[in-house]
């Protein structure tokens, strides 16, 4: 049995349990984080629009993003993760003018594209 589940609440559906889905399990603790990071990308380039700021877009992204989290299961050592943090460095990363967010964002639609590897 893989020792990490990430495990997703939604953000539109604040505090409510039955909205809440399991991604997958993982082997690693950086597999899990992997995983959690690629689900909030995702999550921010679904609600990214031309021009944003960083502060619109996290917005947006803690009114109808995916929260991922961790759990350890059986004798696993807890992964400390914050979401909404991770989501704010990077909406600040997703929105810099320029060239270099334009690239940011081409690469997280890359990925998304991809099949998801374990």
């Amino acid at each position: 049995m893989s020792p990490y589940k990430v495990m997703v609440d939604d953000n539109f559906h604040y505090m409510e349990e039955d909205e809440r889905w399991e991604y997958g399990t993982f082997a690693s603790a950086e597999e899990a984080l992997d995983a959690c990071r690629r689900l909030i990308d995702e999550a921010l380039m679904a609600e990214y629009r031309d021009g944003a700021t960083a502060e619109q877009l996290f917005v947006r992204y803690t009114s109808f993003g995916d929260d991922p989290f961790i759990v350890a299961l059986d004798d696993a050592e807890k992964v400390d993760f914050s979401a909404s943090a991770y989501a704010e460095q990077r909406a600040a990363e997703l929105t810099v003018p320029g060239p270099v967010s334009a690239e940011r964002r081409r690469a997280v639609l890359d990925r998304k594209r991809r099949p998801h590897q374990r």
